[in-house]
């Protein structure tokens, strides 16, 4: 297993996907418990504050935080970074995958500013053959990034290979690694369509 990736053991989390992966569910929320382990290594300062009965020294976030899901699957996992981390930015990357060669497309970028100071959580549900999540790091890279951070809920051994192969530097963090891919290069068991299951199909 690559020495970059971080398999969550999460209670919560266990739930939730195994809710996601059912056939019979819709529009899971799955969300928050991920969010709660990847931004467990965010760096803290020491910080004076004035209680209501006292001084004591408490600690803040030091740095930073910047969300980039992964259009439109990725949008799914905001809200539960977001309602951790209130403060982060929120910047967009629209990339649609071609069914016949398997690899992605890119069609929208939107990002904020200062991705070179930032810590930059890159949210894209599904690492399947990675070429996704290869480029939308290449392009975060391209943009100024420098310490991102790659969120999955399922991955497969190819696409975390691809990562690791391109980017050795991306910590991915995922809440299951599956068995691999199918002749479509769908992850097996896999969820389906990720978009799909949690926004419905258009």
């Amino acid at each position: 297993m690559a020495p970059q990736l971080t398999v969550v053991q999460h209670a919560v989390l266990a739930d939730r996907l195994t809710v996601l992966r059912d056939r019979n569910t819709s529009f899971p929320d799955f969300r928050h418990a991920l969010a709660v382990e990847a931004a467990r290594g965010l760096h803290l300062s020491e910080s004076e504050i004035e209680t209501p009965l006292e001084s004591t020294r408490g600690a803040r976030l030091s740095e930073q935080v910047v969300v980039v899901p992964v259009l439109r699957a990725g949008l799914g996992m905001v809200d539960g970074f977001l309602r951790l981390l209130p403060d982060a930015r929120v910047g967009h990357i629209g990339m649609a995958r071609d069914e016949t060669a398997h690899t992605p497309v890119d069609y929208y970028s939107r990002l904020p500013s200062g991705l070179d100071e930032a810590r930059v959580f890159l949210l894209d549900p599904m690492l399947a053959t990675g070429g996704s999540a290869v480029n939308a790091l290449q392009h975060l890279k391209g943009a100024g990034a420098r310490r991102l951070e790659l969120v999955c809920l399922v991955s497969a051994p190819e696409g975390i290979q691809a990562v690791v192969e391109h980017h050795p530097d991306v910590k991915i963090w995922t809440a299951a690694v599956d068995r691999g891919l199918d002749e479509n290069a769908y992850i097996r068991p896999g969820l389906g369509d990720a978009g799909d299951r949690v926004f419905g199909t258009l």
